[in-house]
């Protein structure tokens, strides 16, 4: 009876801990996760691989140099000129714009919500927050044009009227649209750092703020990086709220309160129009969309960096 007993508990302690059946609801779910990343993958594949044939025919035409230094754009006029440097300014000042309100006010909202608001209210406080991230970008759009413009000839000085059209009221919507981002993406990394590092610095005899300011906000600095990133990223390549609130202006000025054009309004623009397939005209829409892609990538890459050098000092 002991030597059945012994042999039974060594066949037991034996026993492999590998699965004995496949379990084919894992296999589905990476199978699935797999299928999404390939996806993505192959979407960008096939941005570049759209948008590189027409811009090497552009390229073969105007230079590189005229492109990137010139200061007139007027590719659907008769006259053609293909300087870029009206485009890229106009969308430099309008995203400037937007983050010196989005930065502030989201990195704040951030900061009152994982450090100073009650459980309860920032239960409710941030879905509320992040359904501005919901509202089309079109109504944001004739927001700017019908409320924010006249708002700002009644409140600038006589001398600082803006056009009906203006990049200021372009820029400030876009500020608030995405605000949610920032915040929401920050709060995240807020609520990450370890309750340990607070309690450290309560035990110093920091007050909430300068823990807050000088402890919980350099710990989360990746994610603040991340945020405020992505945040650029969407205000570089917002179309519907420069197309309506900026204008069409291809004059090439970084003053906010007259009409001006970004990228991405002049290819929404162009596209829409009447261009010729495969005329230089129409390849300057895929010559100003490669720039524009390079531009996010190296904005990106830096992005990247950042993160994991402050992610490697705070882990």
């Amino acid at each position: 009876m002991t030597g059945s007993t012994a042999q039974s508990a060594a066949g037991t302690g034996s026993r492999s801990l590998r699965r004995t059946r496949p379990r084919y609801g894992e296999s589905v779910i990476k199978g699935l996760l797999l299928t999404a990343a390939l996806v993505s993958v192959a979407t960008t594949v096939g941005i570049v691989v759209s948008l590189i044939p027409p811009a090497v025919e552009f390229f073969r035409t105007v230079s590189v140099s005229e492109f990137l230094t010139g200061t007139e754009w007027t590719p659907l006029f008769a006259d053609k000129k293909f300087g870029v440097l009206p485009l890229v300014g106009a969308t430099l000042v309008i995203t400037g714009i937007a983050l010196l309100i989005a930065v502030p006010v989201g990195l704040g909202a951030a900061i009152y919500l994982s450090e100073y608001a009650d459980p309860r209210l920032r239960k409710w406080l941030k879905p509320s927050l992040e359904v501005l991230a919901g509202i089309p970008t079109v109504v944001y759009g004739f927001f700017a044009l019908a409320f924010i413009t006249p708002l700002l000839k009644d409140i600038l000085p006589s001398g600082w009227t803006p056009d009906v059209r203006n990049g200021l009221a372009a820029g400030l919507v876009m500020g608030v649209m995405i605000v949610p981002t920032i915040a929401s993406l920050t709060e995240d990394a807020l609520s990450a750092v370890p309750h340990a590092l607070r309690e450290g610095s309560f035990a110093l005899g920091s007050g909430k703020r300068t823990t807050s300011v000088r402890v919980v906000v350099p710990a989360a600095l990746s994610g603040i990086v991340a945020a405020c990133v992505l945040g650029i990223s969407r205000a570089v390549g917002e179309t519907m709220i420069v197309l309506i609130a900026a204008g069409v202006s291809t004059e090439f000025t970084i003053r906010p309160l007259g009409e001006m054009e970004t990228m991405t309004a002049f290819i929404a623009r162009a596209a829409s129009g009447d261009v010729p397939v495969g005329s230089i005209s129409y390849n300057t829409i895929f010559a100003v969309g490669a720039l524009l892609f390079l531009a996010t990538f190296v904005m990106n890459l830096i992005s990247i960096r950042l993160v994991r050098k402050y992610r490697e000092v705070y882990e």
